[in-house]
């Protein structure tokens, strides 16, 4: 058997922003991809915060193109990160898209594209403190709001 080319890693940072919720929002991600640092950011005139934290996950994510990778995201959404912790897309997909309290899972639209592109790749999610210490998830912060609409910052 022929030996399985090495995956190259990749770190993202990620957060989202929102003025009301819901409200204007927006999100940003912060991609170091070796030596390569890339910022993307975007916003929706009237969304959610938790669209724009699974928005910026998804969007880094697009951004690495076909090719599989190695990717350790760090997000301050405790909503992102349990979800892939704890699997519960897993459930979800089993019941149907149902939650634990029987209602529709909210945002199943960008849940679905976001497993879709985690599949893709080697996604390993990881919870960071929101507004502590870390200087590119203050940056992915700052990118964020600062991508609000305008008359929104």
């Amino acid at each position: 058997m022929g030996e399985q080319p090495t995956m190259s890693e990749v770190v993202i940072y990620t957060d989202g922003a929102c003025s009301g919720n819901p409200g204007p929002g927006g999100w940003a991600a912060v991609i170091l991809d070796g030596v390569a640092r890339r910022e993307l950011t975007g916003s929706d005139p009237k969304t959610t915060n938790q669209r724009m934290e699974l928005l910026a996950a998804i969007r880094s994510l697009q951004a690495l193109g076909e090719e599989p990778r190695r990717v350790t995201l760090y997000s301050d959404s405790a909503y992102l990160v349990n979800c892939f912790r704890d699997r519960w897309y897993e459930r979800w997909e089993q019941n149907g898209w149902v939650n634990a309290k029987k209602q529709p899972v909210q945002n199943r639209d960008l849940w679905e594209e976001l497993l879709r592109l985690a599949r893709r790749h080697r996604v390993t999610f990881r919870k960071i403190k929101g507004h502590g210490s870390n200087e590119l998830n203050n940056r992915a912060d700052a990118l964020a709001r600062g991508a609000l609409p305008p008359g929104a910052r």
